[in-house]
């Protein structure tokens, strides 16, 4: 017989049992309410899976377990869902918690449900969780779930595993009668938690004045092959603790704040194994308990089956209850039990005990009185604690201190306030005390969460604030370097007054770009009465003389280049660049008309800007023609006259074009009423002038020109310029060659036509003789004069081909940096200033190849 050893303190207190052992377990009646509390346990409430209206049987999953510490809850009998909502509950709070109601309705029907054939073929992860889904939480106290402690196997090496069957606190007597009945579903339930545990060693601890119990259970276990021994303890309160059966059983001590698993140790309660095997074994959910019945208010003191979620009116009416008698009901046992004052709250599955007591049996709590340090209730504690040093912390809410003083090891048994000679309610102290520690203790997680959370968002904010300053450092690198190579671009371009022209035209556009967005920013701002009108119109004038300038220093660089071209013009102009000027003016139009054409069909904004841009550029496209005709005709006749009245007339057209823009513009601000329609007018009135004077400059020059002599002249070989001293025309040699070969194309295709031995078969024959020796001639004379350029080209270190390639390629970044610049004036993108900068150097670039092309052409 193994050695039983003692734990410090313990009390004596009458044990009342035996009123309630004198008739079987019966099974208590269905109500015609459920009223099942989602939260049954320590830990993580379950989720509800079931909706008002649904209807449930017996056995149904009605709320899931979620959460690492979480149980599943079931329906105890078959009825539909009626509320779930917040409801009294048992707890000496007294406060409500979310619970599940069901209408039964009488037929308690199952739902379909068996056990495990052979538990031990399942794997112990399956089988816990399965555990686990049938709502097994422990029944002795505090209602862990035990999933959990059968999860202590895994990472902790169990030696011993201790059956709880004490029962120590008076009144009490379920687990009593359940192993009086049940023990070999007690039995069963230990066999599975060895299976998962693997113990070294099993103890059943039950207390010595449990005799009938102690003989079943000696019987039930010879039919099981486990070493299993029972340990009878002497009876004091409270030897049914989890810390105090272990030191009488095994004499080992589990330290403060550690677990019995950290030496080897692992407790379950006797009720606990039997519904174990109930899951198992028969697949029936924990859905009803043993409850003892007692006290004398009742007349039938008894241990009734009830199915969790019964009212406790409905037990006391069992167990007929004497409500003149009725002094005081308490939930629990007279120790460790609490008052409850509505008899409508439910059982739930840590539910052991009833006790509706008489006045003479729980009198009154007489005052407390002041404490005479007597030392009792240091002599009956049970954990070894100062119970009156404690309660000094506790009640000058010096909580600190009694936490060192190891206030959490206090299992509130109550056995200090059993023998406390002053009265004193110590338990609701150190309840009072935990709570409040408790309460700081959280208070504490949420305050270095939230510094935490500040900490991190400071940080990021300070490496934001560093990034910001390296971007900007990177802006000004780049606003420099943008800036250094306009400057050096502005000083290469002033030696060709061309594409200075280009540079100014472009800036004159953005300006005007800006203006426009000024004044519609101004506009809006007024018409929302914001409080930025200010700022905005200086915004406004500001953007309106920087136009201004912009537009007064292109128009003088245009003058001055006009006045500059018309005295070093002769009648030997360049035909060359005038023929591609008046390419370059075909083609923008040709790509007007059709967006023009698009938008009509479309029926996209912007239609009538389409036309007037078409307009103009059919007014550019004819004043490029006929000054390339003039200049060409001039050049056949040979004649010296000079011709600035081309672009004097080019110039009279571009004043003409501003002043309609112009007018057009003051016409819609006068229609808005906009601030600036005066000085749009002052403007319109400056370029009328401008207009005249370019009309009278014209008509000068129209006075003091010669006309042109027009003379019909025929092309001349290239032999005959050759002769003359004149550079051959290479155009004109490719000309020649393309002619050629599509009149010997036609030919035949005349001569496949034509009937075989025929007198037109004949002639065409001749005809393709003759044409095929003048394409040969003329190909053989292209190929010549073209490897003389090649050759001079190379002289002077210069790839010809290579240079035909490059020139149109920058010809092509140009156009597309245009593009590039208009989409962004469209869509107001501040990056213009480089997109002008790059645009001016592809320019730049291509011109300067295009020139050095024409050398060889």
């Amino acid at each position: 017989m193994s050695k039983i050893f003692a734990f410090h303190g313990g009390i004596h207190p009458p044990e009342n049992k035996k009123q309630s052992t004198r008739s079987p377990i019966r099974p208590a009646p269905v109500p015609a309410q459920l009223t099942i509390p989602i939260q049954q346990h320590i830990g993580a409430p379950a989720k509800p899976c079931v909706k008002t209206g649904d209807y449930v049987q017996k056995g149904q999953i009605i709320a899931k377990a979620q959460g690492r510490i979480s149980v599943s809850i079931h329906a105890s009998s078959s009825g539909t869902i009626t509320d779930i909502s917040p409801r009294p509950v048992p707890h000496p709070s007294g406060l409500d918690a979310p619970c599940i109601s069901i209408n039964t309705d009488g037929k308690d029907e199952w739902i379909d449900h068996q056990g495990l054939e052979d538990y031990r073929r399942v794997p112990k992860q399956v089988l816990i969780e399965y555990i686990r889904d049938h709502g097994i939480a422990g029944m002795g106290g505090a209602g862990f779930p035990t999933d959990v402690k059968l999860h202590l196997g895994d990472d902790h090496i169990v030696n011993t595993l201790i059956i709880n069957a004490a029962e120590c606190e008076p009144y009490i007597t379920a687990d009593d009668m359940l192993i009086r009945e049940r023990a070999e579903q007690i039995v069963g339930g230990i066999e599975i938690i060895n299976y998962l545990l693997k113990p070294t060693h099993i103890l059943i601890g039950i207390e010595d004045n449990k005799a009938h119990a102690i003989r079943v259970l000696e019987d039930a276990l010879r039919h099981t092959e486990l070493n299993i021994d029972i340990i009878v303890v002497p009876t004091k309160y409270p030897s049914g603790g989890e810390k105090q059966l272990i030191r009488l059983l095994t004499g080992v001590e589990v330290p403060s704040g550690h677990i019995p698993a950290d030496v080897g140790i692992v407790c379950q309660n006797i009720g606990t194994a039997a519904a174990i095997n109930q899951a198992v074994n028969h697949g029936i959910p924990l859905i009803s308990r043993i409850v003892t019945v007692t006290g004398g208010a009742v007349s039938k003191p008894q241990n009734l089956e009830v199915l969790i979620g019964t009212p406790i009116n409905t037990l006391l009416e069992t167990a007929r209850i004497n409500h003149d008698q009725l002094s005081r009901l308490v939930m629990g046992g007279p120790m460790m039990g609490y008052t409850i004052e509505n008899d409508s709250i439910p059982i739930i599955k840590t539910s052991n005990c009833i006790i509706a007591a008489t006045a003479e049996e729980m009198p009154p709590a007489p005052p407390a009185q002041a404490c005479i340090r007597c030392g009792l209730c240091e002599q009956a504690c049970p954990a070894d604690l100062l119970p009156q040093q404690l309660y000094w912390f506790a009640k000058s809410k010096e909580f600190e201190k009694a936490k060192h003083h190891n206030l959490f090891d206090c299992i509130e048994c109550g056995a200090c306030s059993y023998v406390c000679p002053s009265n004193i309610p110590l338990v609701q102290y150190y309840r009072f005390a935990k709570n409040e520690i408790r309460a700081e203790e959280a208070e504490q997680r949420k305050a270095d969460q939230a510094r935490l959370r500040f900490e991190a968002r400071q940080a990021r904010l300070e490496q934001d604030k560093i990034d910001k300053e390296t971007r900007r450092k990177e802006r000004a690198a780049q606003a420099a370097a943008a800036q250094a190579a306009k400057k050096s671009t502005l000083e290469t371009a002033q030696a060709n007054p061309e594409d200075q022209i280009k540079q100014l035209k472009t800036a004159a556009a953005v300006t005007r770009t800006k203006l426009k967005k000024a004044l519609a920013a101004l506009e809006k701002a007024k018409a929302e009465s914001s409080d930025d009108i200010a700022q905005l119109d200086l915004q406004y004038k500001q953007a309106e003389h920087a136009a201004e300038e912009a537009q007064k220093t292109l128009e003088a660089t245009e003058k001055g280049a006009l006045v500059s071209a018309s005295a070093a013009t002769s009648n030997t102009a360049d035909i060359k660049q005038l023929k591609t000027q008046a390419a370059v003016a075909r083609t923008k139009l040709k790509k007007a008309q059709q967006a023009l054409k698009m938008a009509e069909e479309k029926g996209h904004e912007g239609v009538e800007t389409l036309r007037n841009t078409v307009a103009q550029l059919e007014t550019k496209a004819a004043n490029a023609q006929q000054a390339f005709a003039d200049a060409e005709a001039s050049n056949s006749s040979g004649g010296a006259a000079s011709q600035p009245s081309a672009l004097l007339q080019e110039a009279a057209d571009k004043a003409l074009q501003t002043l309609q823009k112009a007018e057009a513009a003051l016409a819609t601000a006068l229609e808005k009423n906009s601030p600036a329609a005066d000085k749009m007018q002052a403007g319109v009135e400056k370029l009328k002038l401008k207009y005249t004077q370019a009309l009278s400059e014209l008509q000068q020059s129209s006075k003091t020109q010669q006309p042109p002599i027009q003379e019909s002249t025929g092309q001349k070989s290239t032999g005959q310029q050759a002769a003359e001293g004149k550079p051959i025309d290479l155009k004109a040699l490719k000309q020649n060659v393309s002619i050629m070969r599509t009149k010997l194309k036609k030919a035949e295709k005349l001569l496949e036509a034509a009937e075989e031995n025929s007198t037109e078969a004949s002639e065409l024959q001749q005809e393709i003789s003759r044409l095929t020796q003048l394409h040969t001639e003329a190909k053989a004379q292209l190929d010549a004069e073209e490897a003389i350029r090649i050759k001079a080209a190379a002289a002077q270190g210069i790839d010809l081909k290579q240079l035909k390639i490059d020139a149109a390629l920058a010809r092509a970044a140009a156009t597309k940096l245009q593009r590039s610049i208009k989409k962004e004036q469209e869509s107001e993108q501040k990056n213009l200033d480089a997109l002008q900068a790059e645009l001016i150097t592809a320019q730049q670039q291509a011109d300067k190849l295009t020139q050095t092309l024409s050398q060889f052409e």
